[in-house]
């Protein structure tokens, strides 16, 4: 079974958090979408990459499965598509050219249904692009998170899968995505001032139980490692993969 969604400020998404989908852009690169084409972007958030897709000339539909996103994203794009579903539950009612997905498929657990979703929506041909949180992302602030709540209360509680290249990439194969091209790299992202670190825990880490003095307990112990130049540069990792849908 899916895990429930987060519920999601996306108003504060928006104004404090543009890095999500302006990382996002050198994945729009890799996509090329092109004019008549089919997109899926799977985890669409409030639709800014959506509508980069659909400026191509693409007919793009934007799936998420977060009410307050998907709210958001037809009063930014109301002339777009975007539909509320969990990713895993999809049913294409014709098939894509492409699949998209940007900082969003670490969400989604468990992985293998959303990755057989993704699979069933492509033609035969189709391609996949997607970059997601890889193996080791953010390890120092769970570590941080491990100090503060125990190792077994942050396993029960993380609504994240940060798989391998390899783990991922068997999956994918699993479901007849032939991995054509893979990395996973480090990305230190940027959270400007003295609260970054806080306001990156109300935003992407409502799940854990961190009172006051947990956050400046989390402060304490991350500042040697993460804080510098008056930010905190959270310790992200990712995963970025192109496949391409093999027939049978």
């Amino acid at each position: 079974m899916a895990e429930r969604t987060p519920s999601w400020d996306a108003g504060h998404y928006e104004a404090g958090f543009q890095f999500v989908w302006q990382y996002g852009a050198g994945l729009l690169e890799i996509l090329k979408p092109q004019p008549g084409e089919r997109v899926l972007d799977v985890g669409c958030g409030t639709g800014q990459l959506t509508q980069e897709i659909a400026q191509s000339g693409a007919a793009v539909v934007g799936i998420d499965s977060s009410p307050e996103m998907v709210a958001q994203a037809r009063i930014n794009y109301p002339k777009l598509a975007f539909r509320l579903v969990d990713a895993a539950s999809f049913r294409a009612e014709q098939p894509f050219d492409a699949v998209f997905s940007n900082a969003a498929l670490h969400w989604m657990k468990p992985p293998e249904p959303v990755v057989a979703a993704m699979s069933a929506a492509l033609r035969d041909g189709g391609r996949l692009i997607a970059e997601m949180g890889g193996k080791g992302n953010i390890a120092s602030v769970m570590e941080a998170l491990e100090m503060v709540l125990g190792r077994e209360r942050v396993e029960e509680l993380s609504p994240w899968y940060y798989p391998s290249l390899g783990e991922y990439a068997s999956l994918l194969e699993r479901h007849g995505l032939a991995v054509t091209s893979a990395a996973l790299f480090p990305r230190p992202t940027r959270m400007d001032g003295e609260g970054g670190l806080r306001e990156w825990m109300q935003m992407f880490g409502t799940r854990f139980p961190v009172d006051e003095r947990g956050l400046s307990r989390l402060e304490e112990h991350l500042r040697p490692q993460l804080f510098r130049d008056g930010a905190w540069w959270i310790d992200y990792v990712r995963l970025r993969v192109v496949a391409e849908k093999r027939g049978e």
